[in-house]
């Protein structure tokens, strides 16, 4: 199975027996100007970047970080590194460049748990020199259609039920009253995936004397069994732009589900084609005392 996830004294001893690790801050460039790892490249693009899944948003994407990932040096010899200031507090942004990384093709990405949050807490060090890697040119290896699903392939999972469709935004938005983090009203539609089942993403992770981390797998295998599936369905995951979505991927594919998904598009692109279907009201019949 493939490691997903690093400890802050795993990825400091991986530093300094100087293993190629490219270290990649995805938060605010204001966060990163007041204190970082040693050595990271401040790359908030990740967590902002709005994709659709056509042909033209599909390639928009792939050049946009082929490019964005040659300028931190990212060659295809490094292992990258994502972090952000908790895994909570970024909106899955640092699993999100995961998801991106792997469709892109890279080979090594890994993931700091609890984010920098837990590096402090660990008692390591932070800097605030900014640190320019050379830029190199990005190679993309192969399209990991098996990590990121288009629209297509969402409406195509309405028709087979064996397809588990995982909404993980927050309540508000699963209940419709929201449309996004950025707003209730931030997209023309509020409702869910019809069909989807329901995880918020918070509950795939777990406090710590260092901050919230990732829930153990037999944790996370506990919480989708109470959505009625498990490590054996394929999941194909959404929130609102795949960055929640990216976490809930990181934490099934870390409990050993093995054909995880995430649309990347999501709410944002299916809200805004009034062509595809949509649920609204509240979900599974209940009532609305139910849901208070």
């Amino acid at each position: 199975m493939e490691e997903l996830l690093l400890s802050p004294h795993e990825l400091n001893a991986m530093m300094a027996q100087r293993q190629p690790v490219a270290l990649l801050d995805t938060r605010e460039p204001r966060q990163y100007a007041e204190a970082h790892i040693p050595g990271a490249v401040n790359v908030p693009v990740i967590s902002n970047y709005l994709a659709t899944s056509d042909e033209v948003g599909v390639k928009a994407l792939r050049n946009k970080f082929a490019a964005v990932f040659g300028v931190v040096g990212l060659s295809g010899i490094e292992t990258a590194v994502l972090y952000e200031q908790s895994m909570d507090s970024g909106h899955g942004q640092s699993c999100r460049g995961y998801l991106l990384l792997k469709y892109l093709g890279y080979p090594a990405v890994m993931i700091l748990n609890g984010g920098i949050s837990a590096w402090v807490a660990a008692g390591l060090p932070v800097t605030d020199e900014v640190f320019l890697a050379r830029e190199v040119h990005f190679p993309i290896f192969d399209t990991g259609t098996d990590v990121v699903i288009g629209r297509n392939e969402m409406l195509q999972a309405l028709d087979r039920p064996e397809v588990i469709k995982l909404d993980v935004r927050d309540v508000e938005e699963w209940l419709g009253r929201s449309s996004s983090p950025y707003g209730k009203d931030f997209c023309p539609r509020k409702g869910r995936i019809p069909g989807a089942r329901w995880i918020e993403w918070y509950r795939m992770m777990k406090p710590s004397p260092a901050g919230p981390v990732f829930k153990d797998p037999e944790e996370v295998r506990a919480e989708c069994h109470t959505a009625g599936f498990s490590a054996d369905s394929p999941v194909y995951v959404y929130c609102f732009k795949g960055s929640r979505a990216s976490n809930t991927l990181v934490a099934l594919k870390n409990a050993g589900f093995k054909d995880v998904r995430v649309y990347f598009g999501s709410w944002n692109e299916w809200s805004r084609d009034p062509r595809l279907p949509i649920d609204t009201g509240l979900p599974y019949g209940q009532t609305a005392r139910s849901c208070e």
